[in-house]
């Protein structure tokens, strides 16, 4: 009951403060001139209707939008992880490298965060008939949009930021701590009690105990260099940066060196002995994700230009799809409050599919590089026009059409 006493006094507000706006312009009218017009009238430049939507979007939006970048980065992350526990990456580097694929999820799935909040927060505003006061109270499709785009445009400019700056940022972070920790990553991950391979194969690390000191006790190392094979056994162990290297200090050991198939084997005894970790030396290689835009947009292979048209589609897409969802928001008596999402996460699941085959048919020249920056973006357009049509009809949309070019 409190919930419908609720709802009810929500849509009597909604249909006070449009009707007093309106009143508002009447009486402004008066007093400019009606001749004229009520467009040279004063009006609020955020209504009442225009905060209580934007706000109700803004706090879907943001629970959207975290649920989807979690579920995103979470399986992401679970092939890192896989990482970290055969050595591969740092603690340090993993808790980096999540934060960095927030940030780039973040950027990725915000059109459809957005474009799902709308159609949740105009679906539940159909079914507690908000969306008929505001009709009653005169307002239409211009005033939802209004409101709408009160939140979309800011978020445009954010989600440009984030697809051609910071995201291109992100994953060249994340290649270079991955490339940094790839060399050195010999001794990491080292357990007691269970044998750890490194550089492919050539080092093979057993410590059956690891004081709280780090050091090493009954140690087991295999080297290979070449074609000799060493094979060291050592009553403790440590690791030790020094200025030339890293190095392994064994304790009270001996060591058999030779190559495997001969008979000819060198036997020693030592006291302390120390085995210097090579460290590898390679450039970064960054992927096509990593390069920052201001190459990208003066450069002339085709495969820039494909990724610069992914970065184009997310800002993009934001302001198609919530173009689109305001007449699909629009439910039937019998559909729910989410009776349209389904065709909503068809028609979002099309639309990334198409622009990412786009991508692929501009870098291998089965279209032009022209097509594939506008070809599934005027279809998204033409999908949001034929909806309009569908919930206004077709006079209207035409009406409003002559309108603009006229004008």
């Amino acid at each position: 009951m409190s919930g419908s006493l609720r709802c009810a006094q929500r849509t009597w507000l909604l249909l006070l403060s449009y009707n007093t706006h309106l009143f508002l312009i009447g009486e402004t009218r008066l007093e400019a001139n009606w001749a004229k017009g009520y467009k040279t009238g004063r009006r609020k430049l955020v209504t009442v209707l225009d905060k209580m939507v934007a706000l109700d979007l803004l706090r879907t939006l943001l629970a959207v939008w975290s649920v989807i970048v979690v579920i995103i980065v979470s399986r992401q992350f679970i092939r890192i992880l896989d990482r970290a526990v055969e050595g591969q990456v740092s603690q340090q580097t993993l808790l980096s490298v999540l934060g960095l694929k927030m940030i780039v999820a973040s950027a990725s799935f915000l059109p459809a965060a957005l474009f799902m909040a709308v159609l949740m927060v105009l679906g539940r505003m159909y079914r507690d008939q908000e969306m008929s006061a505001v009709a009653s109270a005169g307002g239409g499709a211009r005033t939802v949009y209004r409101a709408i785009f009160l939140l979309v445009f800011p978020l445009t400019v954010l989600a440009t930021g984030l697809s051609f700056y910071v995201s291109p940022w992100a994953e060249a972070m994340m290649d270079q701590m991955m490339h940094q920790d790839k060399e050195s990553a010999d001794l990491r991950g080292i357990a007691a009690g269970k044998f750890s391979e490194y550089s492919q194969g050539d080092l093979v690390f057993y410590v059956e105990k690891i004081d709280d000191d780090k050091k090493m006790h009954q140690v087991f190392v295999q080297h290979r260099q070449g074609s000799r094979l060493a094979i060291m056994n050592a009553e403790a162990g440590r690791l030790e940066d020094l200025p030339d290297g890293r190095y392994i200090i064994l304790e009270k050991g001996e060591r058999i060196q030779g190559q495997p198939g001969s008979v000819n084997f060198v036997l020693e005894q030592f006291v302390e002995y120390a085995v210097r970790i090579e460290a590898k030396e390679s450039a970064v290689k960054f992927g096509k994700e990593s390069v920052p835009s201001n190459a990208l947009i003066g450069s002339d292979r085709i495969i820039d230009i494909a990724e610069l048209q992914r970065r184009f589609s997310i800002p993009m897409g934001i302001m198609l799809l919530s173009f689109i969802a305001v007449p699909l928001a629009q439910m039937s008596p019998r559909g729910g409050v989410y009776g349209n999402m389904l065709v909503g996460f068809l028609i979002y699941f099309s639309y990334g599919n198409l622009i990412r085959v786009s991508q692929s048919w501009v870098i291998n020249q089965t279209i032009p590089a022209w097509l594939g920056v506008f070809g599934v973006n005027t279809l998204l357009l033409l999908i949001g026009g034929i909806l309009l049509a569908r919930l206004y009809g077709w006079q209207w949309l035409v009406m409003k059409i002559r309108e603009k070019v006229t004008k």
